[in-house]
């Protein structure tokens, strides 16, 4: 496979009106095949992946004018552990709560009108995942990692508090 599989580039994604600036985020996902925890099927491990970026770009919405986010996922543990499955054509997945928490390993750097303000190294986790409020969806596969993701946003990115 490629160095790089999975590269989204979704700058300009936000229209903010006419002649305004727009905010963008791009996600390249790095060695991908060697990540440490993504479904066995190919079509499965893409679903993930374009799934993951998709949010990226829902929550890069937030980013002031002119700003944009460059994010590179070196790894990847799901939350959960994957069964093969049998009858559905699908894996399944078992979250138990315990020492299966999900884990994320990336680097960034966030630009303002082509200047870097902000760049680093992050490893994202999330122990406590299945006791923790989660505004999204139980239908939504990948919930804890998107709560995980949109966690360091907030206080990386956009240093709310929490």
């Amino acid at each position: 496979m490629k160095s790089v599989i999975g590269k989204v580039a979704l700058a300009g994604l936000l229209a903010l009106g006419p002649g305004a600036a727009s905010a963008g985020v791009t996600v390249n996902y790095v060695d991908s095949d060697k990540f440490s925890d993504l479904p066995f099927a190919p079509w499965e491990r893409k679903e993930v992946l374009d799934d993951l970026a998709a949010f990226f770009a829902e929550i890069g919405k937030q980013l002031p004018p002119g700003q944009d986010l460059t994010v590179e996922v070196t790894d990847i543990d799901l939350a959960g552990r994957e069964y093969p499955g049998t009858r559905s054509g699908r894996d399944l997945r078992v979250l138990k709560g315990g020492a299966d928490w999900p884990i994320m390993n990336l680097r960034y750097t966030l630009t303002s009108n082509g200047q870097v303000i902000s760049s680093g190294q992050e490893r994202l986790t999330d122990m406590n995942y299945m006791n923790r409020i989660n505004r999204l969806t139980d239908g939504d596969r990948l919930r804890y990692e998107k709560r995980m993701v949109e966690d360091w946003f907030n206080k990386a990115i956009l240093h709310k508090k929490s």
